[in-house]
């Protein structure tokens, strides 16, 4: 009997809140049950009465454009964060189907549908125009001043858990949205909302001083290369022999032979007229790939070695999994090692981060590890003189240029011609990369670590706001305010 979990309960506490009548073990876990019990011993509100209006996004296929309205989906949507590493685009015609999904500033987004469900953001004053799709849902509370709280309340264990038993599926999961009119939240003061409103409100600013020095080190990249002001063209039609296309690519999709993924390799090829131009290479010799496992739904468990998945993935960082593996020995060599840059191959393809620290932690097969081998250098001969260059590329550098247009253009040519993206590794290994002079990727390479110091901090400011709700409901408001030192 050991590891089993049993708990004995009335007949009206199975009836309770039960429109389903669901009477399976997942349903009536400790967890969730311990969560309720707490909730009820404070002052709460269902959640339909403390918000005006509920909905989910956009039902069906989409045409997605270039540009227009922002279409954000559940993978957008992070615990308190807002991906827009893949962005995606309708036009406004099809946004005003479904105006009713249409965001606004104070927003409460929570994702509903897919790997991972219950996290939830606030959309902030800034945010440009952006719908969602039907695994998003949108609520807008009464009173603007609580959404940071409401927020951090759903992404805190009392909220997670009550959305997670919502929830029907085992790997997938989803959620019936009108349920969440039922979520059980506490109420507090004005001043303690406030007080969570403060916390967000830094944290956005601290997060726009992040994603601007991150622009400047893009900046820096672009400019050396020549490309500040390059735009990939429009154009749709390309005219090439049979000789020149599928013989020597092997693919047959019109989408492969766009005019603009040609145009990015001629822009990484191409000389700049300054003192000391940019070299090239292909991404394998550069830096040494390692694959990791995919061990399958079976082996996965609530509590061991963290299981990251593409969804945990961002160009930022990596978010909390729900998924673990059991602790073997094996697994020790694919544990993630300091400046180690993720990359991902299936599914969202492209997305790279550089690890800041050794983890015990095992990916998903759909991510690669890239470690970069050791400067070496190559002779080659000029018109007048033999020189030397040194392959050179630093670790922050290479990160931000495979999350550039650069990259992620070569990704979205190679990877295009089918619904599940799958970026195949010897098409990886040949991903044309510019190396710049060192001291300027030294420059890159500090910004980006500044950008990524505030964007760190924006986060903590984040985690405190959640975990002073958690204090709030275990101990007291007045214990809450203390830790914030209020």
């Amino acid at each position: 009997m050991d590891g089993l979990e049993a708990v004995e309960i009335k007949l009206s506490e199975v009836l309770y809140n039960n429109d389903f009548k669901r009477l399976d073990s997942e349903f009536f876990k400790k967890i969730y049950l311990e969560t309720e019990k707490k909730l009820h011993q404070l002052n709460t509100d269902n959640l339909i009465d403390i918000i005006d209006f509920i909905t989910d996004g956009k039902h069906g296929g989409v045409d997605f454009k270039d540009d227009g309205v922002l279409f954000l989906r559940n993978t957008n949507i992070k615990s308190d964060f807002i991906d827009l590493n893949d962005k995606r685009f309708i036009s406004q015609e099809e946004s005003n189907e479904t105006k009713r999904a249409e965001l606004n500033e104070g927003d409460v987004l929570i994702t509903t549908i897919g790997s991972i469900v219950g996290e939830s953001v606030v959309i902030p004053s800034d945010f440009p125009k952006a719908t969602i799709n039907q695994n998003l849902v949108k609520v807008v509370p009464n009173k603007k001043s609580t959404s940071p709280y409401l927020s951090s309340f759903i992404n805190c264990k009392y909220g997670n858990s009550q959305i997670y038993r919502m929830a029907v599926g085992n790997i997938w999961f989803l959620v019936n949205y009108p349920n969440l009119k039922k979520l059980i939240v506490p109420s507090f003061s004005e001043k303690f909302y406030k007080a969570i409103f403060d916390l967000h409100k830094s944290s956005r600013i601290i997060l726009l001083k992040s994603e601007s020095l991150y622009q400047q080190a893009e900046t820096i990249l672009l400019s050396e290369l020549g490309l500040q002001n390059w735009q990939p063209t429009q154009a749709n039609t390309e005219i090439k022999s049979f000789a020149n296309s599928f013989l020597q690519s092997g693919r047959l999709d019109a989408e492969y032979y766009q005019p603009k993924f040609d145009e990015v390799i001629e822009k990484i090829k191409q000389p700049v007229r300054f003192s000391k131009p940019h070299r090239f290479y292909k991404l394998n010799d550069l830096v040494k790939i390692k694959k990791s496992i995919e061990p399958g739904s079976a082996a996965y468990m609530d509590e061991g070695i963290p299981f990251i998945r593409v969804a945990d993935l961002s160009k930022f960082g990596l978010t909390e999994t729900e998924i673990h593996l059991s602790p073997i020995k094996e697994l020790e060599n694919l544990f993630l090692k300091k400046d180690t840059i993720l990359l991902s191959k299936d599914g969202s393809v492209g997305i790279a981060y550089k690890m800041e620290e050794d983890m015990q932690a095992v990916t998903s097969g759909a991510i690669l590890h890239l470690t970069i081998k050791e400067q070496t250098c190559e002779v080659f001969e000029t018109s007048q003189v033999l020189a030397i260059n040194h392959k050179k590329v630093l670790p922050d550098y290479l990160t931000l240029v495979l999350n550039s247009t650069l990259t992620q253009l070569q990704a979205e040519r190679d990877a295009g011609g089918s619904i599940i993206q799958h970026w195949r590794l010897k098409e990886i290994e040949n991903v044309l990369i510019p190396v710049i002079d060192l001291e300027k990727q030294q420059q890159i390479a500090q910004l980006v670590q500044q950008s990524f110091a505030l964007k760190k901090q924006s986060q903590q400011l984040l985690q405190t706001a959640k975990l002073a709700v958690e204090k709030a409901i275990e101990e007291s408001e007045e214990a809450a305010m203390k830790f914030l030192n209020l």
